[in-house]
């Protein structure tokens, strides 16, 4: 399983479900929340167009709309493997409930070496760039 917003999609993306589809098993995506989503700088405030967008990636084999939340996510699909990005580690690893989480129900956390990008970073530059005079 990935998760992320995926708002605006970008090539760390890409990267993050090409090496995720290289562990061997389907690839199931989780879309975050519109709750979640509308917190930074949306550009589809709807998940279903998020969710459309992902569905056509050759690299995700399932895309899941709907959970609440990550952790929700992981209690319901209970997959094999987590895969986050790197950029995980540079965070300090996962939030403690989803980490919690996956320890009790055996799910391989995997952190994935792929280009550190935000879609948040790059949707403040568009921002800024606007800003300017």
């Amino acid at each position: 399983m990935v998760d992320g917003s995926f708002d605006p999609i970008h090539e760390g993306h890409v990267q993050y479900f090409r090496k995720a589809a290289a562990l061997g098993l389907p690839v199931l995506c989780n879309v975050a929340a519109d709750s979640w989503t509308r917190r930074k700088h949306p550009i589809f405030l709807e998940i279903s167009r998020r969710a459309m967008v992902l569905d056509a990636m050759r690299d995700i084999s399932y895309v899941l709309v709907g959970a609440p939340s990550t952790r929700q996510a992981l209690e319901l699909v209970q997959p094999r493997i987590f895969a986050k990005g790197s950029d995980w580690i540079e965070r300090g690893g996962l939030p403690e409930e989803e980490r919690t989480l996956c320890e009790a129900r055996d799910i391989e956390v995997v952190f994935l070496d792929t280009v550190t990008n935000s879609s948040s970073a790059i949707l403040q530059r568009l921002l800024d760039s606007r800003r300017e005079p």
